[in-house]
């Protein structure tokens, strides 16, 4: 399956805004991090984005690497032939792991990845640099799979990839971080979805997310929240036969709002 929309117009639009934002380095957002973090996803059209971009100017700095602003990131996703960690997050239960590669385009650098979301909300992300291929893991790479989640990762099959291209934005007084992925792309041996005009907009917090300034911007945009992982969704795009009862509020949202923008 390829569906086709409306090519991407929104880089030359919002170079200008950019360039306005102050850069800092990896070595100078080391302390926001937040591998242990509450988090809050909002999901919205790309044409909304200049407006919001404009609204947190006076409050964020931006990532450069390597005079690049705008970094790419593959992900590999892993889950047990049942699929597990799909259903799990489908049946809305915490202490649920998702499994993944992601390869960092602007650092040329792997890494394995682990993202627990906690009984108490929580996700904590744990990760270990690699060279596998995302077919077989190496020793080490199974025995950290098996410290860090219920998982065995001999039976952990490769399920979904995708890329999308983000945005790092670090509060001036180093409170949060927020990501910003736009026109992610999904493919498995099922096909291929990509969604040119989705943004996806999360905040990233240590503590009292209700007391970011992004909360109360976002809200002014009448942007609301929406929380739905990228796996999720691109496997239930991609696989319809997958249960996906709970989903369908989103993805609703995600053909009316996203694709036609109605």
């Amino acid at each position: 399956m390829h569906i086709q929309f409306k090519e991407l117009t929104f880089l030359k639009e919002i170079d200008l805004i950019l360039s306005r934002f102050h850069p800092v380095s990896l070595e100078e957002i080391d302390e926001v991090k937040l591998m242990d973090r509450i988090d809050r996803k909002y999901w919205f059209h790309i044409s909304k984005l200049n407006n919001i971009l404009e609204s947190i100017l006076p409050y964020y700095d931006i990532l450069e690497i390597n005079g690049q602003c705008l970094m790419v990131y593959q992900t590999t996703y892993f889950d047990t032939p049942e699929n597990t960690m799909y259903l799990k997050h489908h049946n809305r239960k915490l202490n649920r792991h998702k499994v993944r590669v992601r390869k960092y385009f602007s650092t040329d650098s792997d890494f394995l990845e682990i993202k627990r979301k906690t009984n108490k909300k929580r996700t904590l992300k744990y990760r270990v640099g690699t060279t596998s291929n995302v077919v077989d893991f190496l020793d080490s790479e199974l025995d950290f799979i098996a410290e860090k989640s219920p998982h065995n990762g001999e039976t952990l099959l490769p399920v979904l990839n995708n890329n999308f291209e983000r945005l790092t934005l670090i509060h001036k007084n180093k409170f949060d971080r927020c990501t910003i992925d736009i026109a992610p792309k999904f493919w498995n041996d099922k096909g291929d979805v990509k969604f040119d005009n989705l943004v996806i907009f999360e905040l990233k917090r240590g503590r009292n997310l209700k007391s970011s300034q992004i909360v109360s911007l976002l809200r002014q945009q009448k942007i609301r929240q929406r929380g739905l992982s990228k796996y999720c969704v691109g496997r239930a795009v991609l696989d319809p036969r997958l249960k996906q009862n709970a989903f369908k509020p989103r993805l609703r949202f995600l053909k009316n709002k996203i694709i036609t923008n109605e």
